[in-house]
């Protein structure tokens, strides 16, 4: 049997630091205990994003390798964005396929919806995986062009062990994905 748990009441919110991209709030809770804590956050934006595990007609995987800023390298990962204000999940995966590898599909499976650090972040990312591809481009916001890497579905344990795959919604994607497609 799960405990009712008590939501903290937020006795206090601001934003304490802000850029382009981002705003840090500091919020003042008092837990049911009468526990009072201040904790820092990235204020909700409401937006959130889809990752998608697309999947070739012999079976491969594709990926891409871009750079990210915050590793200072080249992570090889799956397509993936923010959801438009005026789009679907699903819609946002389809268009992101077609921007970053240049494939829209016809076939979509919802794998699930996850979280990154929720003790910091509110933003939830849906994860797809794709199935029969159709060539369809359009152009991204990518500042360079993306490599493009197919990885057969049966070398799952490879991709795991490879150096630059280590993004942790990448790797969740990918055990899902492959859960879904060995089953």
């Amino acid at each position: 049997m799960t405990k009712k748990l008590t939501l903290p009441e937020i006795l206090d919110a601001k934003v304490v630091a802000k850029s382009r991209l981002f705003q840090i709030e500091s919020l003042d809770l008092r837990f049911s205990n009468g526990v009072e804590y201040t904790y820092e956050r990235m204020k909700p934006s409401g937006r959130h994003a889809v990752m998608i595990v697309p999947v070739a007609e012999n079976n491969d995987l594709i990926l891409i390798r871009e750079y990210a800023a915050g590793t200072e390298r080249y992570e090889l990962g799956f397509p993936k964005g923010l959801i438009d204000l005026s789009e679907t999940a699903l819609e946002a995966a389809n268009r992101e396929l077609k921007e970053e590898i240049g494939f829209g599909a016809n076939h979509f499976i919802q794998l699930k919806e996850i979280v990154l650090a929720p003790s910091y972040f509110s933003s939830k990312m849906t994860l797809f995986l794709a199935k029969d591809l159709y060539s369809d481009k359009l152009k991204g916001d990518e500042p360079e062009p993306l490599e493009l890497i197919r990885w057969p579905v049966h070398n799952t344990e490879a991709l795991l062990s490879h150096l630059d795959f280590r993004e942790a919604r990448s790797i969740a994607a990918l055990l899902l994905a492959f859960k879904q497609l060995s089953g």
